[in-house]
């Protein structure tokens, strides 16, 4: 990735922070219509009808309570009708959509002093391309993340697409290795193309597949599921997303925010009556996987780093 211009702002800065702006504001947006989905799926409920309305009094929401953040706020967070408390769930998942766009597309926005050199152009493209695919990847973990957290659910209408979307990216990426880096024809891109298939392949099989020899032992131990099919399939659609290496320290972080989460609720009793066992909590580990997946995407040079000097080129 080249260096911003240094000094004043010139047109590519600019560019650069109107795009993440943009890409934050569509976030937000984005953000409400996971809050739509999130509460509508589980019921069984379509996202298009009815219109958006209070879920305590059933009145049809007005087009300035639908702005997102904004509303939550100027609402203190109650109906403006019913007064009904509306969750703390709509304004952080709005926030947290949009910043995470506004901070990929402030990673990725090409700021290009000059995009008539082809190797620039190939340049701008590859980081257009890495940019939108990172922020639908970021929408998916953060509406799975919200699912498993309130519903222990992981729905198969987002993995499905998620595992397909990880493939549709990896060839993306190498298509326009082979004609614009390359200039190479078809012969080129067939090649650069399979390889791509090959490591989605792999990064989607091999962790998923782990977290089936740990479903399969905890089963023969315990004799009681630990990890349901849902994680398995969540990461097959991160493995495919990230690779083998990040998909293995996102299963890494999830353990570790895992166990410090039960071990709070342990300590603090929270949601737990006095004859429940500790052993009974059913925690989301797949929203723990989808923290873990996100830490490794915007941290992906430490990670790394992190593995070449455990691991050396293992999993290269």
């Amino acid at each position: 990735m080249l260096e911003p211009p240094i000094g004043g702002y010139t047109l590519t800065a600019m560019i650069r922070i109107l795009g993440t702006v943009l890409a934050g504001l569509l976030g937000l947006f984005f953000g409400s219509f996971l809050n739509v989905c999130a509460s509508r799926w589980p019921k069984g409920e379509s996202v298009v009808r009815p219109r958006s309305h209070c879920r305590h009094c059933g009145r049809p929401l007005a087009p300035w309570e639908n702005i997102p953040l904004v509303s939550w706020l100027a609402l203190r967070g109650r109906c403006h009708t019913c007064k009904a408390w509306i969750g703390w769930r709509y304004p952080v998942v709005e926030f947290a959509v949009g910043a995470l766009w506004a901070s990929s597309a402030w990673l990725t926005m090409p700021w290009f002093a000059d995009l008539h050199t082809p190797t620039l152009v190939y340049a701008a493209w590859v980081e257009i391309v890495s940019g939108a695919g990172q922020m639908i990847f970021l929408w998916l973990l953060v509406a799975l993340a919200v699912f498993d957290a309130e519903n222990l659910w992981l729905p198969d209408r987002l993995i499905w697409p998620g595992i397909g979307l990880g493939l549709v990216m990896a060839v993306a990426r190498k298509t326009l290795d082979a004609f614009l880096l390359f200039h190479g024809g078809f012969d080129v891109w067939k090649h650069m193309v399979s390889g791509a298939v090959a490591t989605w392949f792999l990064g989607a099989v091999v962790p998923a597949g782990g977290l089936v020899l740990i479903r399969i032992l905890y089963l023969i131990v315990r004799h009681k599921e630990g990890i349901g099919m849902g994680d398995v399939k969540l990461m097959a659609v991160i493995g495919g997303w990230v690779g083998v290496r990040l998909a293995i320290f996102t299963f890494g972080f999830a353990v570790i925010l895992g166990t410090l989460v039960a071990l709070v609720w342990l300590v603090g009793r929270f949601g737990r009556s006095k004859d429940e066992p500790w052993g009974a909590k059913r925690l989301p580990f797949g929203t723990f996987l989808c923290v873990g997946a996100t830490i490794c995407i915007f941290w992906t040079t430490p990670v790394m780093a992190a593995w070449q000097k455990w691991f050396g080129g293992l999993g290269s």
